[in-house]
């Protein structure tokens, strides 16, 4: 059933479901903020993980975070994995 179609059909008006919508958005992004900073506290902050690569010259810098964006594709897709589970 197309999710446009279960709106239509509920009993809660659009305000309603954006209202939660951003609750739950703000408390997600509460909670990735506390992780981040119990990592960095851990010596484990973003940027800093096995596989991300810096190069540093003289007047250039680049910075590969590739073992960072692996482990959030990982967390990530565990996470929504969980989410349609709990969905359905």
């Amino acid at each position: 059933m197309c999710p446009c179609r279960r709106l239509q059909e509920s009993n809660e008006d659009g305000a309603t479901i954006v209202g939660r919508l951003l609750i739950g958005l703000g408390i997600a992004l509460v909670i990735a903020g506390i992780v981040v900073l119990l990592l960095e506290r851990a010596g484990l902050g973003l940027g800093r993980m096995p596989g991300d690569f810096a190069y540093r010259g003289r007047n250039v810098q680049v910075w590969f975070p590739i073992g960072t964006c692996i482990v959030i594709s990982i967390v990530l897709s565990v996470v929504f994995y969980l989410l349609s589970k709990l969905h359905r």
